[in-house]
């Protein structure tokens, strides 16, 4: 190592820093626009984050390793409820920080239980996220001066996370709060999931959104096949061009009844036409290839309360 690199190593910060909260505040919306790209799906269902996933956004001397965490349920009677849970509380074991995110104006039971989660002595900051949402803002300060009742954060943020000035004030007051130490990951690295994981958790976004409060949130996404090959070169007046990079994918969804399939698969089919198309087409930006992608629908009942078939689903 130069003593050039020594010292920019030196001066490095690095730290792993928590993303939670109750379902529905906005957790995964506030990964995406941290990291600076989509890499958690988002819907207006509970329960929508699975799995712990981690997000990478470096600025300057500094490198977050973020983790979205599913948010925690209350109501957790089914297998899968309580797996979602581990991986909350699995998730603030060991990192430097967290970020409890809770809706601005709104503080309630479920929002409590979270904060009972929270080591003893973590830095912890308050995320007021959907400020966007607050229709007078006067009544705000109010609100604000009873949360330090509530926890001893080290600091309280009011933001929109879908203002990029709000998100970039938030990396400012994070930054101090995280180590100095060498960065853990590549500085242009934005995630550690693998694009078959993506794939899985883009057809299940679509699937989400297109289904509404018809579908339970108890139906998941496997991807069956994950395949790229490069097309052929094509020929063009400057003589041939690269080929294109092809992607192959097969997925299932995986519903708990008949009616629940046909919700899914939709009159003639539409739906489960239009759940193909959306994910193909933000597939092929996001991995930056032609996507062949084939959607089934399986029956597969009490899977949600199943440890051995949520483990089968990569859900533990």
């Amino acid at each position: 190592m130069t003593l050039a690199e020594s010292k920019r190593s030196a001066a490095q910060r690095c730290g792993t820093v928590a993303i939670v909260g109750r379902p529905n505040v906005g957790k995964s919306t506030l990964l995406n626009a941290l990291v600076g790209q989509k890499i958690s799906i988002t819907s207006r269902k509970a329960q929508t984050t699975r799995h712990r996933i981690v997000g990478v956004r470096t600025r300057g001397s500094a490198q977050f390793v973020f983790l979205d965490t599913p948010g925690f349920q209350t109501r957790h009677g089914q297998a899968l409820n309580r797996n979602l849970n581990r991986a909350v509380r699995g998730a603030l074991a060991d990192v430097d920080v967290v970020l409890l995110v809770v809706e601005a104006g709104r503080f309630g039971p479920d929002d409590a239980r979270v904060v009972e989660l929270l080591p003893a002595g973590l830095p912890t900051v308050l995320v007021a996220n959907k400020l966007d949402t607050v229709r007078r803002r006067e009544d705000l300060l109010p609100w604000l001066q009873k949360l330090p009742e509530r926890h001893a954060f080290a600091e309280y943020v009011p933001m929109s996370a879908e203002r990029h000035a709000d998100v970039e004030r938030l990396l400012d007051i994070l930054e101090p709060l995280l180590p100095p130490q060498p960065w853990a990951y590549d500085p242009d690295a934005l995630t550690d999931r693998n694009e078959r994981f993506l794939a899985g958790e883009i057809v299940r976004e679509k699937l989400f959104r297109l289904t509404g409060d018809e579908l339970p949130y108890t139906s998941t996404v496997v991807v069956d096949r994950f395949e790229e090959e490069t097309a052929p070169p094509r020929k063009s007046a400057h003589g041939k061009a690269p080929g294109q990079r092809r992607v192959h994918i097969a997925a299932t969804i995986v519903v708990e009844r008949d009616s629940h399939k046909g919700i899914v698969i939709g009159q003639g089919g539409e739906r489960l036409k239009r759940i193909g198309t959306e994910a193909r087409h933000e597939l092929q930006q996001l991995l930056d290839a032609q996507v062949v992608l084939a959607l089934w629908v399986q029956v597969r009942s009490g899977w949600a309360d199943d440890e051995k078939h949520l483990r089968s689903y990569g859900i533990e």
